[in-house]
């Protein structure tokens, strides 16, 4: 009998000391993700920061509770999403472009939040700079060098001078890229002509105000603009305007050219940082990061459609052409 009861309390202390010791990877951990609108480029985010999450260990239905939220365009949702996910008390909260991410700032001071295809997060007031914050925020921008993104209009039409724009003047991140073309533009030999378009239904109409006043089109990573390229494809075609994107998911919607990043990458970098936060990391000891895997796509039948003819040598330099 003292032998069975010695076995018993072994048996029991063992038990206790495994549970104690159970690895991160066995508690469940949540990630709440949320983005301002869904447009292919946002999509491949959220896919690619579920992706990087199970390569780091973490799979839905696992080890992993996810939840995902649009605004569909709208900021006030994305407030509501913010405080949604604040009130579910989740370990980690994605956010996904500008609006959304400044809507989860606004509502948390101590959930960690990464953020990623934000521009310029030091503009948009997400962290103080790109070094590592001290606050609850880290992230992965999709910031793109402009004089490489000035060259490829220069190579895809030579002889245009005036660079149109249309751009939601809510939205920080396109703020800051119109400012920055503004600025760089005349150094090149050309212009920029501006149209707002405050909403995703404005985007057509804003684009035709500036036909007769620009030669070629330039799309940043506005959500707007993005999430209703086709009507800027329209536009684009029926005044023979061509169209050079900072999105590569774009050409295949119809941009003439884009050179940009992957951001189905862009989401998988962010997913391992989340994945550094839930392992024991603070969000304020990461330097925020970005992406330099950058790949040029050109769409030549687009090409022919808006009035123009892409040279073979920008066709064979490029990573993927869109038949």
């Amino acid at each position: 009998m003292p032998f069975i009861k010695s076995r018993n309390i072994l048996f029991g202390a063992l038990t206790l000391a495994f549970a104690i010791a159970a690895p991160v990877h066995a508690q469940q951990k949540s990630v709440a993700v949320t983005a301002i609108v869904e447009h292919p480029a946002l999509d491949a985010v959220r896919d690619g920061v579920k992706q990087g999450l199970a390569e780091a260990g973490f799979e839905e239905g696992k080890n992993l509770k996810w939840q995902y939220q649009s605004a569909q365009g709208n900021t006030g949702t994305a407030a509501q999403i913010a405080r949604k996910f604040v009130g579910d008390k989740v370990d980690v909260i994605v956010a996904i472009a500008t609006p959304s991410a400044q809507a989860v700032v606004a509502a948390t001071k101590s959930i960690p939040l990464v953020y990623s295809a934000v521009t310029d997060p030091v503009a948009a007031k997400l962290v103080p700079s790109m070094a590592p914050s001290g606050t609850n925020v880290t992230g992965a921008s999709d910031a793109l060098e402009l004089d490489k993104q000035i060259d490829l209009i220069k190579r895809v039409a030579p002889n245009a001078k005036r660079v149109g724009m249309v751009f939601n003047p809510g939205e920080a991140n396109s703020i800051v890229v119109l400012e920055q073309m503004r600025e760089a533009l005349p150094k090149h030999g050309m212009s920029l002509v501006e149209a707002a378009a405050p909403r995703s239904v404005d985007v057509g109409s804003a684009a035709r105000s500036l036909i007769g006043k620009a030669d070629v089109f330039y799309t940043n990573t506005d959500n707007n603009v993005v999430s209703a390229y086709e009507a800027l494809v329209k536009v684009g075609m029926d005044a023979k305007i061509p169209l050079v994107a900072a999105d590569v998911n774009s050409v295949s919607r119809g941009a003439v050219a884009a050179y940009g990043m992957d951001y189905r990458g862009l989401g998988v970098q962010t997913g391992k940082i989340v994945a550094r936060i839930l392992n024991g990391e603070k969000p304020g000891d990461i330097a925020s990061e970005t992406s330099s895997k950058l790949e040029l796509h050109v769409n030549p039948g687009a090409a022919g459609k808006q009035g123009i003819t892409l040279s073979d040598e920008l066709v064979k330099s490029a990573a993927k052409v869109v038949q």
